[in-house]
């Protein structure tokens, strides 16, 4: 409250500062909250309009429930507003239409929220019950709302009043006074000429009329046929001034009610908001009124001379305006775009003041006052951070207010949304701050077709498109970089063949090596290069690829070789760009078909680029129980007779043919021929000549010794592995161990044969057992002879190994688990490290004896094997 003492000699009417209210609400949610300010009530949902949801505002009267539209709003009583962010902020004066009123004293309100289109679902509705107490009317009540003008005066004649003080306790009814709703006769409107109206013209104009216990209510919204415009001191103001008869028998009554509500009176600057209000208003006020109190308030609410010295705000008086000064930008406001990017700052502060002229008439003058500053263009801003050494232009677009989005860009080559630009390369993020407002990155590769090039000048134009919410109004803008770099070599990759390997090398060019190389859509880490003997040093990579590994494609089969197609490919991964594509397509030999003297034939069936889809394991032979002998994903082995599984015989002058074809299901079915799994034939031959002499030389000299076959030297790799989970996917590495684990919790164990292709081999795991620190003087049996250990009463599983990305040859691993256990010595459980050792056999699955007839085939087979063995250990 700003003190006025020392304007004026004459003695003040003491009224009480602060207004006396009390505020009751029922059924409140999360969002919701209702105020009681003085003779308004006040109602803020928080964010109730955002997300594409709409706010429909009902009033419960009684039994009946009537929306509140724009034009029932300002007619009754009631205003409604939303920010951009969706926060609705509802007023309703305490004299409004469908407010229960209890004796000018207790106020209550039933109102409805009707949400639509909201997350929660299609129609959401909140009832809400508010109740407030007011009790201190002047004897005049002026509210400017945003929307309407209201006035109220104590319509009881003296004797009245002193009657309704006598009779409070008794309840009796007043509403039979001379000057009731019931007893108008006609309300004469000054423009300023006289307009007479009966009261049903009044209401069907739009006007609204009510008395309550006490008072009487007119009011008006702004812009009426029958208001007028009157300029105060150089302040616009829209007056409404209307005088009511009351007619009862003989006796005409007449209240003369007058409104002055500010249209203008608003200076802007850049950095402040002047509100310039008359001090004297002609209509309303006598030339001798003395001002009592003095109110400034933002959104309904008074402010102490503290907060308003915080924010910057000033209230001031001159011998002719009531002066209020606002800074733009405060936290009490908020900005919105407008089209093209002009901006504008919104607040609603508030004026109150209360005066008297004469003995006792007082008036209280409350104006709600909407401000929002013109549009000030501030066109967006482009900052070039680009550096040429990086290879793309990279931009800064911005910054926005948050209710900016960016939709497209639109380059030389279309339009793209900013998810069809990410996936063509370009990177676009937005980055919020903490003040609300955004900006944008962009970055474009120098590569880009977008990019226009002339020598080493370097072209990006742009435009791009942005809206504002929550109208979705558009606007673009522009942005145009250029760039001149050195002269870049790029990498370059070359590449020959010979029997058996693809030999890669990858020079780095003048850049250095910032780059991912991928072998056949895998990048090459680590764990590929001593398969592939990878070297690099400072300026490039060279690689011994096999034609057999799994990231070399087979483009085409032929009887005694296969074409191979090897594809390597340079990668940025920061900016997910390709530099450089490399392709080398060779033929090695192959024997595809072998045909013995005892009558036998194998066959082995590639699956080729043309029939990716094909899977081996479903081929057959002319006969379809006759099934590959050995199978994965890229490979069918078949070993057959050539008197069984469906082969023919033909003869040709002296030649025997033997002939045989390898399909899906066999010759016959058709089952499996369709899109998913598409036709596939490879014709099996062998020819045998039937009229053929051969020499034999026998000698009949004893042997000096038996013959015995020479022993071959090679490698075979073995290891064993400790999987994280059941899934065999992820294992612990060396720094990970030990690993610690809980009693009975699964360890999964993985062994197998790596850097071996060869489909004949098979691992089996004869035994394994668990040792303390290495002490072989504790153990315990995990797996013998090939079988779980019977005594154990948490018996070693057995998990089954199929095809996949990682297992190529399921022959070559074995996987078990084993429950978490511990070692038990002189009834202490010990705490030492526990290591698990395996003996497992490498065997011919052509010549399967004792262990190598498989994993656990018998409890009882011996040890004694025709395979090979190693052993491995791992702790934990």
């Amino acid at each position: 409250m700003l003190s006025l003492h020392g304007l004026c000699c004459t003695s003040w009417l003491v009224i009480a500062a602060a207004v006396v209210s009390a505020q009751k609400t029922f059924n409140q949610r999360p969002g919701l909250k209702t105020e009681c300010l003085g003779n308004v009530m006040r109602l803020t949902a928080d964010k109730l309009l955002a997300s594409g949801s709409q706010l429909e505002i009902e009033a419960v009267n009684g039994s009946k429930v009537v929306p509140l539209t724009p034009a029932l709003a300002a007619k009754c009583g009631y205003s409604v507003e939303s920010d951009p962010w969706g926060n609705a902020k509802f007023s309703a004066s305490l004299l409004s239409c469908f407010i229960q009123n209890q004796g000018d004293h207790v106020f209550d309100i039933r109102l409805r929220l009707r949400l639509f289109g909201n997350k929660v679902s299609e129609e959401d509705v909140t009832e809400v019950t508010h109740s407030c107490e007011f009790k201190q009317w002047a004897s005049r009540e002026i509210l400017c709302e945003r929307n309407f003008m209201e006035i109220s005066v104590n319509r009881l004649p003296p004797e009245i009043s002193l009657l309704e003080q006598m009779q409070d306790t008794n309840g009796d009814s007043l509403t039979q006074v001379p000057t009731s709703i019931h007893n108008i006769w006609k309300m004469v409107f000054y423009t300023p000429k006289e307009k007479p109206m009966m009261l049903r013209d009044v209401e069907k104009a739009g006007y609204g009329v009510k008395t309550t216990p006490t008072r009487l209510v007119v009011r008006s919204p702004y812009n009426m046929a029958d208001t007028y415009t009157q300029n105060v001191d150089g302040v616009q103001m829209e007056v409404l001034s209307v005088t009511t008869y009351f007619k009862r028998g003989w006796s005409v009554t007449l209240i003369d009610t007058t409104a002055a509500c500010p249209t203008g009176g608003l200076l802007f600057t850049d950095n402040i908001i002047t509100w310039y209000m008359p001090r004297y208003i002609p209509t309303v006020m006598d030339q001798e009124h003395r001002i009592l109190e003095l109110y400034m308030g933002i959104n309904g609410k008074r402010l102490d001379p503290a907060h308003m010295n915080a924010m910057g705000y000033t209230l001031s008086l001159t011998d002719s305006h009531i002066i209020i000064s606002l800074p733009v930008g405060g936290p009490d406001g908020y900005y919105k775009v407008s089209y093209e990017y002009h901006t504008t700052y919104s607040i609603e502060p508030m004026l109150e003041l209360l005066w008297k002229e004469g003995m006792s008439d007082v008036t209280r003058y409350k104006v709600h006052y909407p401000i929002t500053t013109p549009p000030k263009p501030q066109p967006p801003q482009i900052t070039d951070n680009t550096v040429a050494e990086l290879g793309f232009f990279n931009m800064l677009l911005g910054t926005f207010l948050h209710d900016v989005e960016l939709i497209n860009i639109t380059s030389s080559t279309g339009v793209m949304t900013l998810a069809e630009a990410n996936v063509r390369g370009f990177n676009v993020q937005q980055h919020g701050f903490s003040n609300g407002s955004k900006a944008f990155t962009i970055q474009v590769p120098f590569s880009d077709p977008v990019v226009l090039k002339a020598t080493t000048t370097y072209t990006l134009p742009l435009i791009f498109g942005l809206v504002i919410l929550p109208e979705y109004t558009p606007f673009s803008h522009p942005a145009l970089l250029e760039i001149t770099v050195q002269d870049v070599t790029p990498p370059t990759v070359r590449g020959n063949c010979d029997d058996e390997n693809f030999y890669v090398t990858v020079t780095y060019g003048n850049q250095g090596k910032n780059f991912n190389v991928m072998v056949g859509g895998k990048d090459l880490f680590t764990d590929l290069y001593a398969e592939y003997s990878v070297h690099e040093n400072a300026t490039h990579l060279s690689m011994t690829v096999p034609f057999l590994a799994n990231e070399v494609t087979f483009e085409l089969a032929h009887q005694s070789s296969i074409r191979a197609r090897l594809h390597a490919l340079l990668w940025d991964p920061v900016n997910n760009w390709h530099l450089k594509n490399f392709s080398l397509a060779c033929s090695f030999p192959l024997t595809m078909t072998e045909c013995f003297s005892n009558g036998t034939m194998t066959a082995l069936a590639v699956k080729v680029e043309s029939a990716s889809r094909m899977n081996p394991s479903q081929l057959t032979l002319n006969d379809p129980s006759c099934k590959p002998t050995f199978s994965n994903g890229r490979f069918a082995y078949f070993y057959f007779d050539a008197s069984s599984c469906g082969t023919t015989r033909t003869f040709y002058d002296d030649v025997m043919m033997y002939q045989n074809e390898i399909s899906v299901g066999g010759r016959n079915s058709i089952a499996l021929k369709d899109a998913v799994q598409p036709d596939y034939h490879m014709v099996v031959s062998c020819y045998y000549m039937l009229n053929d002499t051969q020499m034999v030389t026998f000698f009949t000299n004893p042997r000096r010794h038996e013959p015995f076959a020479e022993s071959g030297v090679g490698k075979l790799h073995v290891r064993m592995r400790l999987a994280k989970d059941s899934s065999y996917n992820t294992f612990y590495m060396e720094d990970d161990y030990p690993v610690v684990k809980y009693l009975t919790a699964p360890l999964y164990f993985e062994v197998d044969l790596i850097q071996s292709t060869d489909p004949r081999l098979e691992l089996v795991l004869e035994n394994c057992w668990a040792t303390v620190d290495g002490d072989s003087t504790m153990s315990w049996d995990l797996i013998v002879n090939g079988c779980e250990n019977p005594d154990d009463s948490h018996r070693t599983t057995f998990q089954p190994v199929a095809f996949g990305e990682l297992i190529q040859y399921p022959l070559h691993t074995k996987r078990f688990e084993v429950k978490m256990f511990t070692f038990v010595k002189d009834d202490m459980v010990l705490r030492d490290q526990i290591f698990v050792n395996c003996e497992a056999v490498i065997c011919d699955i052509k010549q399967p004896d004792a262990i190598c007839r498989g994993q656990c085939l018998s409890q009882n087979v011996g040890t004694n094997t025709k395979g090979m063995s190693q052993m491995l250990s791992s702790h934990f």
